[in-house]
């Protein structure tokens, strides 16, 4: 059974640029199905606005390639109206990432983002992990 999660962005370019390396397992994960990545128009913007970052030195091509591993796995939010009650994140950049959770009623929000993880203990639908924390929640029978 694939769960529905919502990687930020730098969830997301840490699994496709390091994919080799330590970060291989969550590349994997959502290409063998175990998960489903959620993706808004806003967090898409995003993630190609950061690879196209100088210090990635990436081509065009390359970020094209980079794209293709994950949007097709990933599943579409069309958000329509933004869900009421959330808390406010302090970098109000961040914010579309729990919107993006609420609305596409994922089963957990992953980042390493400071700013998300300091509203953690005040917010638990859905939960907010940490990558060590999802890959401890996945395994160890989905990894």
């Amino acid at each position: 059974m694939s769960r529905r999660v919502v990687l930020d962005s730098n969830c997301v370019i840490s699994a496709l640029l390091f994919s080799q390396q330590k970060m291989a397992w969550l590349r994997h994960s959502w290409q063998n199905g175990q998960i489903t990545p959620l993706a808004s128009k806003d967090t898409v913007t995003e993630l190609i606005r950061v690879l196209a970052y100088p210090k990635f030195k990436l081509t065009k091509a390359e970020q094209d390639i980079l794209l293709a591993d994950f949007l097709p796995y990933a599943e579409t939010v069309v958000i329509e109206q933004v869900p009421n009650g959330l808390p406010q994140i302090r970098d109000q950049a961040d914010q579309k990432f729990l919107i993006l959770a609420v609305a596409g009623r994922a089963e957990a929000l992953i980042t390493g983002d400071a700013d998300i993880l300091e509203i953690k203990p005040d917010f638990d639908t859905p939960p907010i992990m940490t990558l060590a924390e999802f890959k401890d929640w996945l395994e160890p029978t989905e990894i």
